[in-house]
């Protein structure tokens, strides 16, 4: 009788120990899951609320990873039962995370993709999403207007690439014009430069690197300055690539402590502008030049100026200590927020573009524009 009532009350213990567990858990390979919300049996949506996986490029982006907290914050919010996955920057391994979500039965895709410009990957991933029958929305990586435009269940949530490119351009133009001689390091009435691009063939990095130049160099040229100059005259590329795709603050550090190492000062070739796609990879850059004795904040010490894009706190923190000079930021919950919205327009129209007047659409693709603003 004692065995018999030892082992209700295990079983006892183990059904309190689920009821208590919460609804958040962590699956074998590395996603999360927030049951918030609830799907019907047979994968679609309901008026009861969503069921979606939700993949992303890699989460060590400092973007991304706050952009992953905005939209947990808005799932959670509004209900919605939610699968997370991390990419780890391959295409392979999100492609089987999206069929795999499928076959688990979600009924909505949120795809922050790891190849974005290279449409078959992407097209791969619309195709599976068509087959079952779910709609499937990228964001912040841009996508191909032809394979958003492949599937009335797709659409793109994501920044102009171009805009962010002209913002910084304006900056960092408009910055030079009003402290030329300073930043003139060795006098020679050239400003040398630097440029961290992040990853090629991604659209946001393309303009970015393209535009930030472009257009810093019409208003110093306006001006009757003479375009920037690249720090290394004989380099092929005039940016520096992160090798991963990671955009990462470890691979601008690694690049600018090599860059410091032959050009300095003493040798009168120091560079003298920093020019960096993402915040982290500007922040790797400044603990380089910290190194070497720049960008220290201390009155007094000589600091390179520095500019990004993102505007996360950690840039808005190093400008307002005098490490970095200025940031064109992106909004992750205004990211988030226009997903939510084109879910919730699905679950109440099955239309994800219905009720979207008000917002940034593209003319002729559902491509929702989220604007940038402008840091330091």
């Amino acid at each position: 009788m004692k065995k018999v009532l030892a082992f209700v009350l295990s079983l006892a213990m183990v059904f309190a120990m689920v009821a208590c567990g919460g609804n958040t858990t962590t699956t074998n390979n590395g996603g999360t899951t927030n049951n918030g919300g609830a799907a019907t049996d047979d994968g679609s949506a309901s008026g009861d609320g969503l069921n979606i996986a939700v993949l992303y490029y890699n989460y060590s982006d400092a973007f991304i990873s706050n952009v992953r907290n905005e939209m947990d914050a808005k799932w959670e919010e509004l209900g919605i039962t939610f699968n997370n996955q991390d990419g780890n920057t391959n295409a392979g391994t999100q492609l089987d995370q999206v069929n795999t979500a499928i076959a688990n039965g979600v009924n909505a895709l949120v795809v922050n993709a790891v190849e974005a410009s290279a449409d078959e990957t992407t097209q791969a991933i619309v195709d599976a999403a068509k087959n079952a029958n779910i709609p499937v929305i990228f964001f912040n990586r841009e996508v191909s207007n032809d394979v958003i435009n492949s599937y009335d269940k797709a659409a793109f949530v994501g920044t102009d690439p171009a805009e962010a490119g002209h913002m910084q351009g304006e900056l960092i133009g408009n910055y030079l014009l009003e402290n030329y001689d300073a930043v003139d390091l060795n006098g020679d009435g050239v400003i040398s430069y630097v440029m961290f691009k992040g990853q090629e063939n991604n659209p946001e990095a393309e303009y970015r690197t393209q535009f930030a130049v472009e257009d810093a160099n019409a208003i110093l040229t306006e001006a009757g300055k003479p375009a920037l100059a690249y720090y290394d005259s004989a380099a092929a590329t005039q940016y520096l690539v992160d090798p991963n795709g990671s955009w990462s603050s470890a691979a601008a550090q690694d690049y600018m402590t090599t860059v410091l190492s032959a050009y300095s000062e003493a040798n009168g070739n120091m560079v003298e502008l920093v020019i960096a796609n993402n915040d982290d990879m500007g922040l790797g850059a400044i603990t380089a030049l910290e190194t070497a004795g720049y960008n220290t904040g201390a009155e007094g010490s000589t600091t390179i100026p520095v500019f990004t894009v993102d505007g996360l706190q950690a840039i808005v923190d190093a400008i307002n200590a005098g490490k970095a000079t200025g940031a064109v930021g992106q909004s992750a919950s205004g990211l988030a927020e226009a997903v939510a919205t084109l879910l919730q327009n699905y679950q109440e129209t099955g239309d994800l573009m219905s009720n979207t007047e008000g917002m940034n659409v593209d003319a002729d693709v559902a491509k929702i524009r989220v604007p940038y603003t402008t840091v330091g």
